[in-house]
């Protein structure tokens, strides 16, 4: 055991983490024989099997198992000693991770840009996942920081960072483009095309449908924004997202905000850790730089002339750092 390295341990722990060398290769931009050789090698320094293969499928053995808690108390230790050593040095340099749900591509990037210039000593790690995927990073306390916009049922601490409005979008033609204050009745006659079951804006959409009793006609399910924009401009139908996903997009001259009933939808984004987690001097600034920083970027971000402005009073709900409060906005209930 003398033998082995902290890379292996590492390597080891995310091949633990995902039950697959694949997957581990990739968050550690390895390639998949660089990640056998390196588990191959720790298997022989520690002298017992640490995996067991069952056809395609990877078990941990018991060792393994042990292993694995000693790797992430070894891991945990050496974070206490880094947030240590910048608190000593102060932003001079460090580590941020951060992982962030697929949609939050569209702003935190932007906000990532400004930070690293203003703290170049500070290596910063972004994973842009789905919601599966960031609530597996979260229950393993993978990173500093979590983005998100569906608050998950767990012991959490977080914060709203930003306004996330859902507004109803159609192709620059359609018929109800100038009209004003549009019934959600006449909305629902138009084919819609959504996100999958299950994806938090969708959810939004049908809770407000079923609270008029109004049936939503989903036509196409499709499986990204930029899918379903391209679906819009070529005239199947119209759909609900985030104001923030249009933004940057090119091919907004093609689409229009309309003036419907009951909305924006008023949504959040919101930054995330385990609740209890102490964040380093590096995670706490970067929070704090998004508070202040995201709510400059939601006013200060234009969409173009084709999209109205959507009705918002720009105001978030309030923070719920305080541990000893775990409840959620009534606005946005967690997910189940």
């Amino acid at each position: 055991m003398k033998q082995a390295t902290l890379h292996q341990l590492k390597v080891f722990e995310a091949v633990a983490r995902h039950n697959s060398f694949t997957r581990a290769a990739e968050e550690l931009f390895l390639t998949q024989p660089t990640v056998s050789m390196q588990v191959k090698q720790l298997t022989r320094a520690v002298g017992v099997p640490l995996f067991d293969q069952v056809g395609k499928r990877l078990y941990l053995t018991q060792a393994g198992e042990e292993l694995v808690k000693t790797c992430r108390a070894i891991f945990e230790n050496l974070d206490q000693f880094e947030m240590t050593v910048a608190d000593l040095q102060g932003l001079k340099q460090g580590r941020l991770r951060v992982s962030v749900i697929t949609t939050a591509k569209y702003f935190i990037p932007r906000l990532l840009g400004p930070f690293c210039r203003r703290y170049p000593g500070i290596d910063v790690s972004l994973q842009v996942t789905n919601h599966e995927f960031i609530l597996n990073r979260l229950n393993d306390n993978a990173d500093d920081l979590y983005v998100m916009s569906q608050l998950p049922d767990l012991d959490i601490t977080y914060e709203a960072i930003l306004d996330n409005p859902l507004v109803v979008i159609a192709p620059a033609d359609h018929p109800l483009v100038n009209e004003t204050n549009i019934p959600l009745e006449r909305l629902a006659e138009e084919p819609f095309i959504m996100r999958e079951p299950g994806s938090g804006t969708r959810k939004a959409v049908q809770e407000l449908f079923d609270a008029r009793d109004i049936e939503l006609k989903v036509q196409l399910d499709l499986g990204s924004n930029e899918a379903i924009k391209q679906a819009i401009a070529g005239g199947l139908g119209i759909s609900v997202l985030s104001r923030h996903t249009l933004a940057l997009e090119g091919i907004c001259n093609q689409l229009t905000i309309l003036d419907v009933e009951e909305f924006p939808i008023e949504r959040y984004w919101y930054a995330v850790y385990p609740n209890g987690k102490q964040l380093s001097i590096v995670a706490r600034t970067f929070l704090d730089y998004l508070l202040t920083e995201g709510k400059d970027f939601a006013q200060k971000t234009a969409l173009r002339r084709t999209l109205p402005p959507a009705q918002s009073n720009g105001t978030l709900p309030p923070s719920a750092a305080n541990s000893e409060d775990q409840g959620h906005p009534v606005d946005h209930p967690p997910a189940s």
